[in-house]
């Protein structure tokens, strides 16, 4: 037998060198033995090891299977997610919060005469885009921090191993390649260059909410990016790119809408105060407690009309927004009686579509105002 490298064996055996059968999977192409009685003489200086089936790799008819994706610590099986397990896991509940500041502000666009339906399409775009991927980058990032794990909220494609995490995550980045791609294309047409800075601003706050070492959704400071960037960017933006500047019904606009979308995630998190809690999520639900949150989400609801209420003397139609406010009884109930888990999901919902409602009639009455 020719030399042969002792450390690409495994242990001795009495018999010769047994050699190791994962390091085969790498090795057996740069192995040459040369005997003609190896396996089958007992004075063999080798021989021939028995291969049992490797954990790693597994071979159905010819195709090897991929090793499984690591999730939240653990190497779990990974299944293929269906169109409508991605419907699902783009969060469609959550869209009102991209819709209603497109409304209101392009409401207070067309009280100032300058809306224009091309602009408010593009904005609706970034808008949208931006709110998909952030919620598939909270599902990747959560997902790969076993945070979802044992989720009572809407269904997490990574957390459910419904989908692989690199394929969320490539979803998530596609929307906001979109988001990037349609606002660029608004501010040409704007010529509003300076807002090329907070564009480029937004796509690091849709990440770093849950995602990289340090995520500032983990310190409570979630309110406070939803608040400027679906509040204040998002009305703000869409009347100053229509008219070239801004107005105080649009600042008003920004607060009651930015309101109104913290209060949708405030309701989120206190639904998820218990799992928050055992992974270590530090939310402002988490920080301010079960009470004080609940308390909070009452507040945010009543700030959104308080908002309008400077608007009402020059903007008589704004009364409008006041016919959403019935709809706030059911999910101000839900909070304030203690529902928690799963019966908060209904008060979630009912919040986003107050949104919609604020958002649509106030840009509605500030149209016709002009």
């Amino acid at each position: 037998m020719r030399f042969f490298p002792h450390f690409l064996l495994g242990a001795h055996t009495g018999q010769g060198w047994m050699l190791d059968h994962r390091a085969l999977l790498f090795m057996i192409p740069r192995i040459r033995i040369i005997s003609n009685t190896m396996g089958t003489n007992p004075n063999s200086n080798c021989i021939i090891p028995h291969f049992p089936p490797s954990p790693i790799f597994r071979f159905r008819r010819g195709n090897m299977k991929r090793r499984p994706e690591r999730a939240g610590g653990r190497l779990e099986r990974v299944k293929m997610a269906t169109f409508a397990q991605w419907v699902s896991g783009a969060r469609p509940q959550t869209l009102p919060a991209a819709l209603a500041p497109v409304a209101a502000g392009t409401g207070a666009a067309a009280a100032l005469g300058a809306a224009d339906p091309v602009r408010a399409l593009l904005a609706l775009t970034v808008a949208l885009a931006l709110q998909i991927g952030v919620n598939f980058a909270n599902d990747y990032s959560d997902g790969i921090r076993g945070t979802d794990r044992d989720r009572v909220g809407p269904f997490r494609l990574t957390g459910s191993l419904a989908a692989r995490p690199s394929a969320v995550l490539a979803a998530a980045c596609a929307a906001f390649a979109l988001a990037a791609l349609a606002g660029v294309g608004l501010i040409i047409l704007s010529r509003a260059w300076w807002m090329l800075a907070v564009g480029a601003s937004c796509l690091p706050a849709a990440w770093f909410y849950t995602g990289g070492r340090r995520p500032y959704g983990y310190r409570g400071l979630g309110e406070v990016a939803v608040f400027t960037f679906f509040g204040l960017v998002a009305v703000l933006g869409t009347t100053y790119t229509q008219a070239g500047r801004i107005s105080v019904p649009a600042l008003c606009a920004a607060v009651g809408i930015g309101a109104l979308a913290c209060a949708i995630l405030v309701a989120n998190n206190l639904r998820d105060i218990p799992s928050d809690t055992a992974a270590g999520k530090h939310t402002l639900a988490v920080r301010l407690g079960d009470a004080r949150t609940r308390s909070l989400y009452a507040l945010l609801l009543a700030a959104a009309w308080l908002a309008l209420l400077p608007v009402l003397p020059v903007h008589p139609w704004s009364a409008l927004a006041f016919l959403a406010l019935p709809l706030a009884v059911q999910p101000l109930r839900a909070v304030l009686g203690g529902s928690s888990g799963k019966a908060l999901l209904p008060a979630l919902r009912e919040t986003g579509r107050i949104e919609l409602a604020y958002g649509l009639l106030l840009g509605l009455s500030l149209g016709l105002h002009r």
